[in-house]
């Protein structure tokens, strides 16, 4: 596929992502329960740190999809890895992605009203461990990964490999932190839980 068609359908698909990964869900829980689940705190703590590096990599990642969709000469100028341009592995990258939205849809409806951007510690929703959750604890999270890497595979660029990178570290990051986080909250359960499922897979 040429890149002037590429990059726009990336834009496009990432957009959609984004909007229905946190947005759309978000607004169903708010309407469903009266509770905003976007929790990110905006201060000096761990969490604070890791929330507002989130939201800049996100907004990383549209700006340059956006970008490239604009501007498809400026790959160049953000460093393409021809060594790895082919459709082989381009076709993996858009399957990955494809398959990062589904599993994010399924696991955020899987959670219901448990579904929370950041963590909150006034709110104690159930621990979900039935479907996807049976399998991963972090299957969103997880999904987020396979995004990155499936991006870094359909444009693969030095920019595009930082983004993947980057993203790779905070998740690890908050999902320690949410670790911390569910054990307080659910004790001995969640314990067993770890136990009894990988964080990933």
């Amino acid at each position: 596929m040429e890149s002037k068609i590429v990059y726009p359908v990336l834009f496009v698909f990432t957009l959609l992502y984004l909007l229905l990964a946190f947005v759309w869900r978000s607004v169903l829980v708010w309407r469903r329960t009266g509770a905003n689940p976007y929790v990110l705190p905006q201060d000096d703590s761990p969490q604070g740190y890791v929330g507002v590096a989130m939201r800049l990599l996100m907004a990383a990642v549209l700006l340059t999809t956006g970008g490239l969709a604009a501007v498809p000469q400026a790959a160049e100028l953000v460093g393409t890895l021809p060594w790895l341009v082919s459709p082989a592995l381009q076709g993996g990258g858009w399957l990955l992605m494809a398959g990062a939205l589904g599993l994010t849809l399924v696991a955020q409806a899987q959670m219901g009203a448990s579904w929370r951007i950041g963590l909150d510690a006034r709110a104690r929703t159930a621990l979900v461990q039935s479907g996807v959750f049976a399998r991963s604890r972090n299957p969103i999270f997880l999904a987020m990964r396979l995004m990155l890497l499936g991006l870094f595979l359909a444009a693969p660029q030095a920019v595009t490999l930082t983004l993947l990178v980057v993203g790779e570290v905070l998740m690890q990051v908050q999902v320690r932190l949410e670790e911390a986080y569910l054990h307080g909250v659910h004790g001995e359960t969640y314990e067993a839980y770890r136990a009894r499922v990988p964080r990933w897979l």
